[in-house]
């Protein structure tokens, strides 16, 4: 536990740094509150206040282009996890436990959505309280194909049963992030144990917090403006903003992977032992994947076909390709040989970093962001993870959370119209609002903070739960054989 609290100081002065002037400061006004950019799926909450006129109007029906670009969206981010995700790890780890790994991560992401659709969804968004939702809708109940869900226009609307499909891939894939830190000692028991724990306890309500909400067609005036507040998740009333998941899937995954990593317990021979990556070749198969999946995870998170989306894709792109050069060249400096490995460490350094900014920030405020987020993130992986002794096998914990906590932090920075921002917009005055950094950099501290405590106490709690009932770590000998045949019987490669 020492270890731990002093990583978590470590990040701190690193990363809450940069904000730590504004937490004297209140939350965000209620108008930059509510122009926070979020997915909402509870479409029929009511609009208070609204006039007459609006109350007469026809339902909204959803383009099937928007429609269509959120299903190819889902697609995208399903290729992110299987394959992307399983063949990026799985290229990591030693030969031994490629099918392990294979497995976890097919297993993660068929248990989620499964879980998702009984009552992930209905906890995250649905209303109930500020931190978390409601069983309103648990086994999809009352959705049909007819069924509509907001945007981030008003008027605007697709398909909540595509909502729940996208939303679906984000609840998978982050789950499914955690396992590379306790690569190759971890029970599979243990591991989907541990996972519904923790998609429960932290995924759910982090996802309710920072993106829940009753749609801008619930916003017509200041006091359907503080009924709107009221009822929404507490980060996003707090304004928040989180485009694509930083706080939510990166730095939440980032810190359990940690604490799993130190709960588990460091690898047999690990600091004496070659642990090589038996196949960059697979890894860089699944570098690509997930780098063109992520179009999907992070334009998809627009919900709509529009030059918001196509800003996500671009500020993606080369947000990634810039983190890719930042990261060979600070090894290419101080190793004297940039590596493929560190090619792929940076480029997805860089997707985790643009997630939570990649709407909100234009693109030099994007390439600003890839540049500065490697040498971060590899100075976490390449010095820290050894001066401290955690055994984050495939370091999850350096880039996603250091990375998110970056992102998340530079988010309130560049969106900034004076640098190229695209601004808060205020869904009363239908404009984009008055830029404040100290409201908005307390909201970005908020939520990164309220991440890092949630994961951190749900992932105490859960580890040792399931070390109690089943076990956490698989024997020695099933170790040093390799969990491909001791815990699935089978084998990746046969000579």
């Amino acid at each position: 536990m020492k270890k731990l609290l002093s990583i978590f100081a470590l990040v701190a002065s690193l990363g809450l740094g940069l904000a730590a002037n504004t937490y004297a400061e209140d939350a965000a006004p209620a108008a930059e509150a509510a122009a926070v950019v979020a997915p909402v799926a509870d479409a029929a909450a009511p609009v208070e206040a609204a006039p007459a006129e609006a109350a007469a109007a026809p339902a909204p029906t959803p383009n099937k282009g928007d429609t269509a670009w959120m299903l190819i969206s889902t697609v995208l981010v399903t290729l992110m996890v299987i394959p992307g995700l399983a063949l990026f790890y799985g290229g990591l780890v030693r030969q031994k436990n490629m099918l392990s790994v294979l497995m976890q991560t097919f297993m993660i992401f068929s248990l989620m959505a499964v879980l998702w659709a009984i009552y992930g969804y209905s906890v995250a968004f649905t209303g109930g309280n500020p931190y978390y939702g409601g069983l309103a809708k648990a086994f999809l109940a009352g959705i049909t194909p007819d069924s509509i869900a907001a945007t981030f226009s008003k008027g605007v609307v697709i398909p909540e049963l595509v909502f729940v499909a996208f939303q679906l891939t984000f609840a998978a894939i982050t789950p499914a992030l955690i396992i590379g830190a306790f690569a190759e000692r971890m029970k599979f028991s243990a591991i989907l144990a541990f996972m519904v724990i923790w998609f429960t306890f932290a995924y759910l309500p982090m996802a309710h917090m920072v993106w829940y909400w009753d749609g801008p067609d619930a916003i017509t005036d200041a006091a359907s403006l503080e009924t709107v507040v009221a009822n929404a998740g507490w980060l996003w009333a707090k304004g928040a903003l989180d485009f694509a998941g930083g706080t939510v899937v990166h730095i939440n995954a980032g810190v359990a992977g940690l604490v799993g990593a130190i709960m588990v317990g460091k690898r047999i021979g690990y600091g004496k032992e070659a642990m090589a990556p038996h196949s960059l070749t697979l890894t860089m198969v699944g570098a690509a994947l997930l780098w063109v999946g992520w179009f999907g995870f992070n334009a998809g998170s627009n919900l709509e076909a529009n030059g918001y989306a196509a800003l996500a894709l671009v500020n993606t792109m080369i947000a990634t390709g810039a983190a890719t050069l930042s990261w060979a060249f600070a090894e290419w400096l101080l190793k004297g040989k940039p590596s493929m490995l560190g090619a792929a460490s940076g480029a997805v350094a860089g997707l985790v970093a643009i997630t939570p900014a990649c709407g909100f920030v234009g693109p030099m405020g994007a390439i600003i962001i890839g540049l500065l987020v490697s040498p971060i993130c590899y100075f976490f992986v390449a010095k820290v993870k050894y001066w401290l002794g955690y055994d984050d096998a495939l370091d999850v914990f350096g880039v996603h959370a250091v990375g998110g906590i970056f992102g998340a932090l530079a988010t309130g920075v560049f969106v900034n119209p004076a640098l190229g921002g695209m601004g808060v917009y205020d869904y009363v005055a239908n404009a984009v609002g008055e830029y404040n950094f100290a409201a908005q950099m307390t909201a970005q501290a908020y939520a990164v903070g309220t991440a890092i405590v949630v994961s951190t106490v749900v992932s105490v709690i859960a580890f040792k739960l399931v070390d109690m009932v089943i076990g956490l770590r698989v024997s020695e000998e099933s170790e040093r054989e390799g969990l491909d045949t001791s815990e699935h019987g089978e084998r990746a490669y046969h000579s």
